[in-house]
Parts: C-alpha cells; structure tokens; sequence
C-alpha cells in the first residue's frame, strides 16, 4: 500500500458534509460507525433507512410526502424510489432568493457576467412564463443547442420549472450530430445561440440552426439567445423569436413550480455515438436531484460558502452535474472557450480571481498543465482552493504527483467516475479519506460496486469488471422510444441478470479505494490477458517529449498485438532511441506484457466533444471497418489519420 498523498486535518474531517450525516444517522438511529467502510456497508444493506436520511439531510422540498421509499428493491431494473412523492426540480435548486452570487460566467474572449440569487429566480419565472405561453407542458421535450452560459442555465430551470424535459447539445456539434440527438426526440422549443468564442475565433451558428430547424418538423419555436454578437438575418429560420421578444414584456406572473411524480422525467442525454446513433437516456428529477445532493453534501462537502467550477460543455453530462450546485446553495462558475486561451494558466487565473473553492476539470487537462511546465503554486494565490475533481478518464499516477508537488499541496484531489448513463457517480471522493497516488478514493454512498471476475464472483485486488448489484435511484427511466426497453436491458443488465454492468474494468484495493484500468470495450487481450489501455497511458504520459497516445489491439496472426500511436512534442522525431525509451519505460512501470509490438507516430488523437478519446473508433479505422457518427468527434479529420497505415501491414 502506497503511502498517502494527502491526509485530511481534524478539523476537516469534524466540519465535513460526510460527518455531519454520519452523525445524523448515529443519533437518530442508535448507530456507531467506525470508520467509512462500515457507513458504506450499512447504505447498502439499508437502502430505505439510508435513502430517506439523504432526503432528510438534504432538506429536500415537497409539496407531498412520500408512501414508501422503495418499492419492488428486488427488482433491477423494476424499483420505484420514494412512491407518492411530488416535488420539482427547479423549485429545489432555486430555493436561495437572496442577493448572494448565484453564477459567475466568463467567456475566453473576457466578458464577465454576474447574476444573484434573486435576479436567476426572477429570469427563470420570465422564461418560464414564455414556454407556457407557448404551449409547453409537463412532458414536452425543449432542446438547446447552447454553449456553457448562464441563459443555458435560466433555459433548463424555466424547463424543469414547467415539467418539460431538457435536452442540450454543445454548439459545437456538427448538424449530424444534432439530428443523431434532437431528431429522435421531437422537440417543441429549440433554444439556440447566435453563435459562441473557440480558441481565438467567433463561429456563427445560425446556418446550422436554420438547418435544423428545417428538418425537425415537431418544432414551433425558435428562440435565438445572442451569445457572439452575430449580425445576421435570422428572417430565414422558420418560427424564429429573439430571447427578447420571446419573453413577457412586463408583469411576470409568479414563478410556478409544476409538482410531479419523484421519477418524472428531466433529462435526456445522450451516449457519445462514436459506434452508432446516440442512445438517448432519459433521467428522472428526484432520481437525479437526491443523488446530486449526496455527491455534492458528503463527498464533496458543498455548502453555500463555495464557489464551484467545473470546465464543461452543456453536451456533457458533467454540466447538469455541475448546476446541482445550486440546490447545495453554492455559487456556480461557469466557463465556455478554449480552458487555454488567452494562455495555458486561463482556468488557473479564473480560479485565482473568483476564488473558486471547488475545482473540477478532466485528467487529460491536468497532464496538459504538466506538460506545459506550469507551477500554479509559485505563479498563482490558490488559498481559496479546498477540492480538485476529476473525471472523463483515469488520473495518472503522475498527475496526482504533479498537483501535490505543483499545484498546492493542501488540497483533497478527487478522481472521480461514473457516467452519463447514471448522470452521477459510481466511485468518487471523500474529503475525510486520504488521497493515494492512482486511486480513486471510495466507492459512493447507497452504490452496491463490486468488480466481478470472469466467473462472475466479487473479488478485491483483482481486475474486474465494476457492476452495481443493488438499485439506485439516478438509473435511468429508461432510453426514449424504447419498446419493451429491450435496447435499454441490453446496455446494462444483459452480463449478470439483475445486476447493472457499466462497462469499465478496474479493481477494489484492500482498504477500500478503487483503480479505473480503462472502459471494458477497449480493454486489450494480447495472448489471452486481459490489459487496461489506462496501465499503458500511464506509463506513456510519464515522457516530456510525448504529448498525447492512444493504444488499441490490432488482431494479428490469430492473436491480438498492442499497437502504441504517439503525438511527439513539437521538434521531436519518433525514432528508434525514443521508442525504445517508450518501451523500457512501459515494462518497467507496468509489466512486459504491456509493451507495444507497434509504435506508430500520428499528428493528433481523435476525440469526443466532452474531450474523451475513442479507441474503438480507431480500432475500427485499423481494421477498415466503418466508423459511425463521426459528427460526435470534436476531430473527426484525426481518424483519417489512422487509415491504412504502412506501419500495420501484413509484409
């Protein structure tokens, strides 16, 4: 067992969200807990007791109470969480209507906006106003095509408020991929911007959303948000309304908060699409809401004193993550741009200068900030800066190093993984645990994980599928226009019955952390082993002179072999020294079986839009097999690069 990282104070440990409701249950209920592994135990083997005291710490508002808590728990899929209750979303996350900052939001181009409590609770009633009067109704479906602003934000609000489920899409997103999304769905209402800022430049978007709205016939509405200052005729979009004009002029009716059925949809969100059409994953609001609340309250110990960042697109589930920070009276950060543009220390200065309190970005950022050389440490006054979080792919070993040694050494640096599937978190981090290099630091609250080998049985130490054995309450509804839910079965629950399979390989350690070795799909099986491409990444990102990899298994001569494709530095030539560097650094970081039989030199990594890359896209484009959707690639030109490749010939 490595030593930790990172220890957590006394005095942490006795002001957390995670003491503080440990303490609850001990007194209500005659309990002790030892330690977390025993408060862990007890949320799985008590759903109901465990569930109903995350309400009740929560303060969850209702308009009425629940029946039961749990219905059908032998049944997954098949449980019904908190029967009879009926609640909003919005009016939960709305709750504060003081003049305390609600949302801060800049843009890379500079601009800053601020809104209250108050001025957020007064632009959600307006808009909300204007979808009744358009019509909406509990169940209507409104999309937006929206970067990460705050009228993104007042749009999904003035939704839930209504009853109508939001559906969002980064407007980076290729007219494809839109229709791939908002097609299958038959939106009423698109909301959409004129146009947003990227690496320097202003993309205008009108011409796509003129496009969409010609082919989306379930549309009666258009209402574009200026964002970019584009100074167009929008004349051409069929049933087009400025924001402006869409809303009421003058006295807003009072805010209503439609009440509804705990498992009332929310959300549809959508998988990445990179091996077929999207699935589109329908989630419910007090599913969702209830389960937010405990990431955010005990894992991550928000509070109202927080300002809370997370760098991401409206089209990542991390961004409906991240506006749950409202109902934890927090103050949200909000950022859309390029995170290094004007300069690599861009979100380092937005944290220096907002003082944010929690910090969320992905770990392909926090090895760029490595790779650039930065120090915030010696360059920036992160005092405030209490939690690091980070998800979308596994966390090196040696990015754990570098944010101890170079970004601020008092600090707790959550890994944290789940997915859209579950819109939350299966393992993730706890403010009152220590912080070991590589390893994500618990598995969640009222979350049954294991990782089951191939015999199907638990085991601990060794790699695994993870599965989820037990109910939760943020699975989804289901996936929209699903008969019979077969599609929906298929994802989750056909490699164990009655058990949820995610789709990741990784480990539970002895004392109870957890190591994410790479999704299972991409897992490589040269000779029969099966090897996490994270165990490889790892390895790789430890080589200044290699910026960024990507690792499949190339079927060969009956087998599988591990091919290896780098970006170098720029100046840097792959040539036989550096490969052979590549490869003795493997071997001896993870073990010989983990060498690549190829290494073959690329000028970019293709991605999806929320930054992840896509091995099994790749895979395919090595085989010549067909690659689907490409539209959800954020560079979609980068797997040309791996067509037919000289270096993956059979002689």
């Amino acid at each position: 067992m490595s030593d930790p990282l990172w220890r957590p104070s006394s005095a942490r440990i006795n002001s957390s969200g995670m003491q503080r409701f440990a303490r609850q249950v001990e007194n209500q209920l005659g309990l002790r807990f030892r330690d977390y592994g025993e408060l862990h135990r007890w949320s799985i083997d008590n759903p109901e007791i465990f569930w109903e005291q995350v309400w009740r710490f929560g303060g969850i508002i209702s308009s009425e109470p629940w029946e039961r808590v749990l219905t059908d728990g032998d049944r997954f899929p098949g449980a019904k969480w908190f029967s009879g209750a009926r609640l909003n979303y919005a009016e939960n996350l709305l709750r504060r209507r003081d003049d305390g900052t609600a949302v801060i939001a800049r843009l890379e181009n500079g601009e800053r906006r601020s809104l209250s409590h108050a001025q957020l609770y007064e632009q959600v009633g307006r808009l909300a106003a204007a979808l009744r009067a358009s019509g909406i109704a509990p169940g209507d479906r409104v999309a937006a095509l929206m970067p990460n602003v705050p009228e993104t934000l007042i749009g999904m609000l003035a939704c839930a408020s209504v009853g109508a489920v939001w559906s969002s899409c980064s407007p980076d997103f290729g007219f494809a991929g839109v229709m791939d999304r908002f097609g299958q769905i038959s939106p009423k209402v698109l909301i959409a911007c004129d146009g947003y800022f990227y690496n320097g430049k202003r993309i205008d978007c009108l011409p796509r959303v003129a496009e969409i709205a010609g082919n989306i016939d379930s549309l009666e509405q258009i209402v574009v948000v200026p964002v970019a200052g584009i100074d167009a005729d929008v004349s051409r979009i069929r049933n087009v309304v400025s924001l402006d004009d869409y809303l009421p002029a003058e006295d807003t009716p009072e805010l209503e908060f439609e009440q509804l059925p705990f498992d009332h949809p929310l959300y549809i969100v959508y998988s990445s699409g990179t091996t077929g059409v999207p699935k589109c994953i329908v989630h419910g609001a007090g599913g969702t809401l209830i389960q937010h609340l405990k990431e955010h309250r005990l894992h991550v110990g928000l509070g109202p004193e927080d300002v809370f960042f997370y760098f991401t697109t409206c089209g990542w589930m991390m961004w409906n993550w991240l506006v749950s920070g409202l109902a934890s009276g927090a103050t949200l950060a909000l950022y859309d741009g390029s995170p290094f543009r004007p300069a690599p220390s861009a979100l380092l200065d937005m944290a220096q200068e907002e003082g944010i309190t929690v910090f969320g970005t992905s770990a392909k950022y926090i090895a760029a900030l490595e790779k650039e050389h930065l120090r915030p440490r010696e360059t920036h006054d992160l005092s405030a800066l209490r939690t690091v979080l980070s998800t979308g792919s596994p966390l090196s070993h040696e990015s754990f190093r570098y944010v101890y040694r170079d970004v601020k050494q008092d600090v707790c640096l959550s890994s944290i993984s789940g997915g859209t599937d579950i819109v939350s978190c299966f393992v993730l981090g706890n403010e009152c645990l220590p912080v070991r290099e590589g390893e994500i630091q618990c598995l969640g609250l009222g979350m049954a994980v294991e990782f089951r080998n191939e015999k199907g049985e638990s085991v601990i130490g060794e790699k695994g599928e993870m599965v989820c054995a037990r109910p939760f309450p943020s699975a989804p509804i289901g996936f929209w226009n699903d008969p019979g839910d077969r599609k929906y079965l298929a994802a989750y629950f056909d490699a164990f019955p009655n058990v949820w399979t995610h789709g990741d390989y990784g480990e539970l350690t002895e004392h109870g952390g957890v190591i994410i070795h790479g999704r299972s799909d991409a897992v490589l099986n040269p000779g029969g082993v099966r090897i996490g491409t994270a165990e490889i990444y790892r390895q790789v990102e430890k080589l200044d002179e290699i910026v960024d990899s990507i690792c499949i298994g190339q079927e060969w001569e009956g087998d599988v072999r591990v091919v290896l494709f780098v970006v170098p530095r720029k100046g840097v030539t792959l040539d036989d020294e550096l490969r052979q560097r590549i490869r003795q650094t493997i071997r001896s970081g993870a073990t010989p079986r983990h060498v690549p039989a190829v290494i073959v030199p690329v000028a970019d990594i293709p991605r999806t839009l929320s930054g992840k890359i896509v091995e099994l896209a790749v895979r395919n484009m090595v085989h010549g097999r067909p690659v689907r959707n490409t539209d959800a690639l954020a560079n979609p030109e980068a797997l040309e690069l791996f067509r037919d490749l000289p270096e993956l010939r059979r002689e």
